[in-house]
């Protein structure tokens, strides 16, 4: 069975593979005058609407890149912050 033929021909097939860096969420709430654990909470509740619509869009493949060697580096109380968002999403 092949799930393109299953498209209507006016609307191109979904991606089988999406990739995202997660990036910016620190600056995103630095802009808005809040603390940095802000950036994050809404970068976790923005991936967590990603995740749904690529299971609403039989997106095969979703590959996120959000916490580099170089995070461990942020003060402790942000990593666990971190941490703490992902677990609980």
């Amino acid at each position: 069975l092949n799930p393109a033929a299953a498209v209507p021909q006016d609307r191109p097939a979904p991606p089988r593979h999406v990739a995202i860096v997660m990036d910016g969420n620190g600056r995103w709430a630095k802009k808005r005058f809040l603390p940095r654990f802000f950036g994050h909470k809404a970068g976790v509740d923005a991936l967590v609407k990603v995740v749904q619509a690529c299971i609403d869009r039989d997106i095969e493949h979703l590959t996120v890149f959000a916490f580099s060697s170089e995070n461990w580096k942020r003060p402790s109380d942000e990593v666990s912050g971190l941490m703490g968002l992902v677990l609980a999403a």
